[in-house]
């Protein structure tokens, strides 16, 4: 690289630089035309310095490799404290100003993004939804990279540039997300082009990869199947270095994606050389820099750049200190802004010149705003997949949710916008009537015993429930469709993950700008209720109080309760934008309860009684919310109306919400008084912790009228049904209790209802001797079924 272009890139940093600084600590005086004091000063300094001076290294000469080569790159920034750095770069080439029309690059504008940083109602601290061009919510550390995976893709031509703190990269979910190179295809997916920025420190100590020397970088990324490039060096040399390897590593990109069309896969070729050739390695960048490069050296006796005390704020008691005034102001006017602009004429030319076409800039990659590129997913009928409503004649939920799925799968193969994500357990939870149109993608020679595997799959398994979220996210917010499907218990190790995607979603229905793109799906399956199998680790509903903990509409948690309810849900789910839905179905054999149109009928409310189990005028209300549950449920109505003269009446669950009992407008609840009556008892059987309905019923009147059952943390490896027993779902402990409430109320006499308690007691005495004796539960409870004619 010439010297003037290294001298126009270094200009161009040193604008970023100083923006960036500037951002953090001042209030006023921002062109410092005048001495600096102490009023000028943010009465609270928050920010975080240390990395931006890389990330603005880094944008600049990305800027030129897509001046140079024209090319189509997405900037997805893992170290989202960085914010002050992609603030300063998007309000440099004019991205900013076109969503904030008081950024504009001018002294106003400067003004603006200044004062505005980290100041109540102005820009946070951190990448957000309010930042043009972000897909990424930069609260939390370790999942740029798998988000950075999932917008490549499907999306070829595309180039996504990930930078990734090394303080982030040692987090386990981009530690998995490493791999993510062995699932993208090159023919028909775009590229990640990973930048670790080494600068060596967190916030208070030295980092790993800091501490580890190149050939051991080297050898660590050459083993996830990557060709590493080091820029490192003082001056002149990291400038012109970086400007070397992005080009090498461009050509690179070009050169494997360009021979994966060439060279077709030939079936069953196993020598060494191809197995070589299809192993290719995708070039990653080790970029190597000084904390706080740039800025100020030493402070108070302590070594400041290319220190963990130059991570935060530097030298953040300005306002009160002088001389920490002095070398505030001394480090700022090393940038020689002056140089760079004019308070009338605005930025210098060279400058200017690295900025992109508008077509170009990474922030506006036409990727990061998904909504512009959304298409509806064509979705078939679920009346296609139907079943007949059966007590005797059972049905899998999750195997006609494969099939559903596998239809979906069909529609949309032209689009190529819609894929499945699952840890490994898309056979294990039914669902693999998929296959019979994709395949599992794997960017890696396979054998002739391996099924449904291959280089053009859209289902993508990795045993990272991390990995898979962000892929999700990715996909998701650059315009396409998405199902993660997984084991209850192990949703749960993404909750943190998903609330920072809520939030992405709850300020992003805030910013006027940005509009709904397709809804977060989960499915999950394999509920503790059928893990009786795999004992006590497994049998764990958290994630659904999490997400009934939010306080918006955007979560939605459906407890369809057979096979055809499913089906309903499911096409609901994928039609709907800007939410995050919970599909929660077991994939045993189970009764089929209610047709698809009733489901379709009972989702307009969220709830529905089931006419064929209540009757008029009822003593006492049961409700069923999940599968298990309902089944349970209609087992004690069953046993109830077979002993008793007791009216009963059964309603049914099917969604929730965080504002209780779910409909289509969330909030303006449904009546509670039609379905549950005014003064009767209620017994809820729910699928998981009872808290969360309690929380529902609290501003009731006469809410003692309630009891719930659910989930109370007992579990071991034992029988479907003494999971039920164990956590007092059963229908014998829900028939006991409705025994002891209608006895109270003199509606079944007291003698009847102790003799009917003594039975249900002896019955569970006899089950429990008789699963320790043979080891499952007896046929009267695996052969259950309603007796009525629907």
């Amino acid at each position: 690289m010439s010297t003037r272009e290294i001298e126009q890139i270094k200009k161009y940093v040193r604008a970023a630089n100083y923006l960036s600084a500037i951002q953090i600590y001042l209030q006023d005086n921002f062109l410092l035309q005048r001495k600096l004091n102490s009023d000028d000063i943010k009465p609270r300094l928050l920010g975080h310095w240390g990395t931006c001076p890389g990330i603005n290294f880094t944008y600049a000469n990305l800027n030129n490799l897509i001046k140079k080569k024209k090319c189509e790159i997405l900037f997805v920034l893992g170290t989202g404290h960085g914010f002050p750095a992609l603030q300063a770069n998007l309000f440099l080439e004019g991205t900013l100003g076109e969503f904030y029309s008081e950024a504009k690059a001018n002294e106003k504008g400067i003004k603006y993004i200044a004062k505005n940083f980290s100041w109540p109602y102005g820009f946070p601290s951190h990448t957000n939804p309010g930042t043009p061009g972000a897909i990424l919510e930069g609260g939390e550390l370790g999942y740029a990279l798998s988000t950075a995976y999932g917008a490549a893709l499907d999306n070829k031509e595309l180039i996504v540039a990930c930078m990734i703190g090394d303080g982030e990269a040692e987090t386990g979910p981009t530690a998995a997300a490493w791999h993510l190179n062995k699932f993208l295809n090159p023919k028909t997916d775009g590229t990640v082009l990973p930048i670790l920025h080494l600068n060596g420190y967190k916030i208070s100590g030295p980092t790993i990869f800091g501490k580890m020397g190149n050939h051991e970088l080297v050898n660590l990324f050459e083993g996830y199947g990557y060709e590493p490039m080091i820029v490192e060096g003082n001056d002149d040399k990291i400038y012109n270095d970086m400007h070397l390897v992005l080009e090498k590593a461009y050509e690179k990109i070009i050169h494997i994606k360009s021979d994966s069309h060439t060279h077709r896969e030939e079936k069953n070729r196993t020598t060494h050389t191809h197995r070589e050739k299809e192993n290719q390695k995708f070039p990653m960048i080790i970029l190597k820099t000084k904390k706080g490069w740039t800025g100020i050296k030493e402070l108070n006796g302590e070594k400041i750049e290319g220190n963990y005390l130059s991570h935060q704020v530097v030298a953040k008691d300005a306002k009160t200190n002088p001389e920490e005034l002095k070398e505030l102001e001394r480090w700022m006017k090393s940038y020689k802004f002056s140089e760079l602009f004019h308070s009338e004429k605005g930025f210098a030319r060279e400058v200017l010149d690295l900025i992109p076409h508008k077509d170009f800039r990474m922030g506006k990659s036409r990727h990061a705003y998904g909504w512009k590129i959304y298409k509806q997913l064509h979705l078939p009928n679920p009346e296609k997949f139907a079943e007949k409503i059966s007590t005797h004649e059972k049905s899998s939920s999750m195997k006609k949710i494969g099939e559903y799925l596998n239809e979906v799968f069909a529609m949309n193969q032209k689009n190529k916008n819609f894929r499945l994500m699952s840890p490994d357990e898309t056979y294990s939870n039914k669902l693999d009537s998929v296959f019979k149109t994709t395949k599992r993608e794997f960017n890696r020679p396979t054998e002739k015993w391996e099924k449904d595997i291959g280089k053009d799959g859209r289902v993508i398994e990795i045993l990272s429930e991390h990995t898979l979220q962000g892929l999700a996210q990715g996909y998701i917010l650059t315009g396409r469709h998405s199902i993660f499907a997984s084991y209850e218990a192990f949703i749960e190790i993404v909750s943190s993950m998903v609330d920072q995607y809520a939030k992405f979603l709850k300020v992003s229905k805030e910013t006027k700008w940005r509009k709904d793109v397709a809804s977060m799906n989960f499915i999950l399956t394999s509920s503790g209720w059928r893990q009786e199998h795999n004992g006590f680790s497994h049998q764990n509903p958290s994630f659904i109080s999490g997400m009934l903990e939010k306080n918006n509409c955007d979560a939605r948690i459906y407890f369809p309760p057979d096979a055809n309810s499913s089906l309903a849900v499911l096409k609901k789910c994928l039609e709907s934008k800007g939410r995050i839905n919970v599909l929660v179905a077991g994939k045993t054999l189970e009764p089929k309860w209610i047709s698809v149109k009733q489901a379709e009928q009972e989702l307009k409310e969220g709830l529905a009684i089931w006419d064929f189990a209540s009757d008029k005028n009822p003593d006492i209300v049961f409700t069923g919310i999940g599968d298990y549950m309902t089944k349970e449920t209609l087992a004690a109505v069953d046993y109830l109306k077979k002993n008793t003269k007791a009216k009963v009446r059964f309603v049914n669950v099917m969604e929730l919400t965080p504002f209780g009992f779910g409909n289509e407008t969330c909030k303006n609840q449904v009546n509670f008084e039609k379905y549950f009556t005014r003064d009767k008892p209620v017994i809820f059987n729910y699928h998981g912790y009872p808290t969360d309905i309690y929380s529902f019923l609290f501003d009731q009147e006469n809410h003692k009228r309630f009891s719930v059952h659910g989930y109370i943390e007992n579990g071991s490896t034992t029988t479907p049904f003494d999971m039920h027993v164990r956590n007092k779902t059963s229908r014998y402990h829900l028939a006991i209790e409705a025994l002891e409430i209608l006895a109270r109320k003199r509606i079944v006499n007291e003698k009847t209802a102790k003799e009917l308690i003594k039975d249900c007691e002896r019955k569970l005495r006899e089950h429990r001797d008789y699963i320790i004796k043979n080891g499952k539960d007896p046929e009267e409870i695996e052969n259950w079924h309603w007796k009525e004619v629907f």
